[in-house]
């Protein structure tokens, strides 16, 4: 059989394992991305996948982001997703103007990140914005250069609406220098990822350092920005999830093979029912792996051939998407409670690797609330697709 080498990218994640499992518990920790390990993905490229090639990214495929958050996650899942955060939000240089995307992208090492929600207000004023706001959620925050934040447009003290009726939101992107980071990450789950607030005051935006993901369309003509901007950002999500699973059943396999409970001179892993399970469990990771790149491929073959993705290829990606994310959240689950009395401990990876299963099961594109959104498509009833 023909050895296929993995892409730059992937390569270059599976090299930086060892060190960012090693500094899992560094970073929970700190509750933030080490600044020097930040720098060794940004060398490797790992943040750029997303970015446009002509301003000099690496305009990965779908397939190739997916592999390579997958592969960070799994030995790190805050890692991964800090990959992810970093990655996607380049996304809006697709829709930049030119200039404002180089003046951005310039530095081959860049790190961006941000915040979609709507959360704060930009008021018109000429050519700029005058933009205020505190957002939530502001993963990877305190190594990144440039940030974005979602705003609904005030336009002569009126709220600006779309043709269709809903708020004008844009995403705001400005110098990291020019926002105040709030400490206010303490949680369970994720802990590594430094998602405290990101809050700005009358801080002015060229119109044209400002973007839609909604109502505007992609500059550029490549086949990864007429990919649904929502699908992409729910592929970084699941394929942090689907990395975190290979590491939760990784952690069990280990401890299996050396763990005796009392009064048995069995190890965990020659007892039948956690072979057993084990086995469901696997199956269940890799069917959730198969059928989430199986529609990842389907929509990439779109997007190359037409640039126009249906609704309908864009709710078949969500709905995998989401079952790749509570399908591994399961898993984790299942795997902490097959670790006993030791995955209680801190030292144990089964106790991390839940905590951030079901951290991740909490963000908006992959919650249960989007069961009842695909559901809906599914049956055919009117609904609002904009973010599918």
């Amino acid at each position: 059989m023909t050895r296929i080498d993995p892409h730059p990218t992937l390569a270059a994640a599976l090299t930086l394992q060892p060190e960012l499992a090693a500094r899992a518990a560094e970073m929970e920790e700190v509750r933030r991305l080490p600044a020097d390990l930040a720098r060794k993905m940004a060398e490797a490229g790992l943040f750029r996948m997303v970015t446009p090639a002509v301003y000099g990214g690496l305009e990965c495929s779908p397939h190739q982001i997916v592999e390579t958050v997958e592969a960070v996650a799994q030995a790190n899942a805050s890692a991964g997703w800090c990959v992810m955060i970093g990655a996607t939000t380049a996304l809006n240089a697709a829709y930049m103007a030119p200039d404002m995307a180089r003046e951005v992208y310039n530095d081959p090492y860049t790190i961006t990140g941000g915040v979609f929600a709507p959360m704060g207000k930009a008021i018109v004023d000429s050519d700029d914005y005058i933009l205020s706001g505190r957002w939530q959620w502001g993963s990877g925050s305190a190594n990144c250069s440039w940030l974005c934040g979602g705003a609904m447009v005030i336009e002569d003290g009126q709220m600006r609406l779309l043709p269709s009726g809903r708020p004008d939101a844009r995403m705001m992107i400005f110098p990291a220098e020019e926002a105040e980071l709030i400490d206010t990450w303490h949680v369970m789950g994720l802990k590594g990822t430094g998602s405290g607030d990101i809050a700005v005051k009358n801080l002015r935006i060229p119109k044209a350092r400002s973007v839609s993901l909604v109502a505007d369309k992609p500059i550029l003509d490549g086949a990864l920005y007429a990919f649904p901007a929502f699908g992409l950002l729910s592929l970084g999500v699941s394929a942090t999830a689907m990395g975190n699973t290979k590491g939760a059943l990784n952690a069990l396999i280990e401890l299996g093979k050396v763990k005796k409970n009392q009064g048995s001179g069995k190890t965990l892993g020659e007892r039948a029912t956690v072979q057993a399970k084990t086995a469901e469990m696997l199956a269940a990771y890799r069917a959730a792996r198969a059928y989430l790149f199986d529609e990842i491929d389907q929509t990439w073959d779109v997007a190359q051939a037409s640039g126009d993705i249906p609704v309908e290829r864009r709710a078949a990606l969500r709905l995998a998407c989401t079952h790749m994310v509570r399908t591994g959240a399961e898993i984790t689950q299942a795997c902490y409670d097959l670790g006993g009395g030791a995955a209680l401990f801190k030292s144990s990876d089964l106790q991390r690797r839940f905590r951030d299963a079901h951290a991740m099961t909490q963000h908006i594109v992959t919650a249960p609330a989007t069961w009842e959104l695909l559901g809906r498509m599914a049956y055919g009833l009117e609904t609002d697709a904009s973010m599918v």
